[in-house]
C-alpha cells in the first residue's frame, strides 16, 4: 500500500483535502493510505472547526511515500512554517508526487520548489510573497489547477481540480474514471454518467 501525506497546519482548509482523501478511498481500491503530517504531534484544527490529530511530525516522516500534499489554511506565511521546507525540498529531489493548493502554494514558491515547473496559485502577486525565493514568474499559469514534472498546484478555489489532477498523477484509478469521478462532483448526481456507476462501485 502506498502513502500519500497530507500537510497540515493550525486553521487548515478541511475542504481542500476532502475530495483527495475521499477519491483516493472510493476510486484506489486499497492501493493507497491517507496520512497526516503537521509540526507536532499535537491537534490541529481546521478552518472549518475539524480537529486532527497528525500521524507524523516532520521528524517523524517516513521514507516510502508516494506524495506530499501541502493543504491550504492561514499559517503558511507563519515563520514556524518554514521548517517544512526540507520536507519538501527531500519530496521534489526524489521524485515523489507534490503538490500544494491556495496559500500553500505561495509557501511552495518561497522553498524554490516552483522555479522550473508550470503552475499555478491564487495569484501571480500572492506567490511573490515568497521574497527573492520566487523565480518561477515565467511558469504561472492561471488555471485552476496544473500538472507538470511531477508538481500539482491548484488556486483556492479549486479543491475538486487539484484531487483530480493528483489523482491521475498517482493512477490511483484509470483516466477514464477519474474523469467520470470528477465530471460527477463537478456537474451534479443526476447529470452525468458516472450516477449508475457510482451507484454501483458505493453497493459494493
Amino acid at each position: 500500500m502506498e502513502t500519500i501525506l497530507l500537510v497540515l497546519l493550525e486553521e487548515y482548509a478541511d475542504w481542500e483535502a476532502a475530495y483527495i482523501s475521499s477519491g483516493v478511498h472510493l476510486l484506489g481500491q486499497g492501493k493507497f493510505e491517507i496520512k497526516t503530517v503537521s509540526l507536532s504531534t499535537q491537534s490541529v484544527r481546521s478552518i472549518g472547526g475539524l480537529q486532527t490529530i497528525p500521524d507524523y511530525t516532520i521528524d517523524t516522516v517516513p521514507d516510502d511515500y508516494a506524495a506530499l500534499l501541502l493543504i491550504g489554511g492561514m499559517r503558511w506565511r507563519e515563520e514556524r512554517a518554514r521548517k517544512l521546507f526540507p520536507l519538501v525540498t527531500h519530496c521534489s529531489q526524489n521524485g515523489r508526487l507534490l503538490g500544494g493548493i491556495c496559500d500553500a502554494v505561495g509557501f511552495l514558491a518561497a522553498a524554490g520548489a516552483l522555479d522550473a515547473v508550470k503552475h499555478t496559485g491564487n495569484s501571480l502577486s500572492e506567490l511573490q510573497w515568497g521574497d527573492s525565493q520566487y523565480k518561477g514568474a515565467a511558469h504561472f499559469q492561471p488555471k485552476q489547477a496544473v500538472c507538470d514534472k511531477n508538481t500539482v498546484t491548484a488556486n483556492g478555489s479549486a479543491p475538486l481540480e487539484f484531487a483530480r489532477e493528483v489523482l491521475l498523477a498517482l493512477h490511483v484509478a484509470d483516466e477514464a474514471l477519474v474523469e467520470d469521478w470528477y465530471a460527477l462532483h463537478k456537474l451534479g448526481y443526476y447529470n452525468t454518467a458516472m450516477h449508475n456507476r457510482f451507484v454501483t462501485m458505493m453497493q459494493n
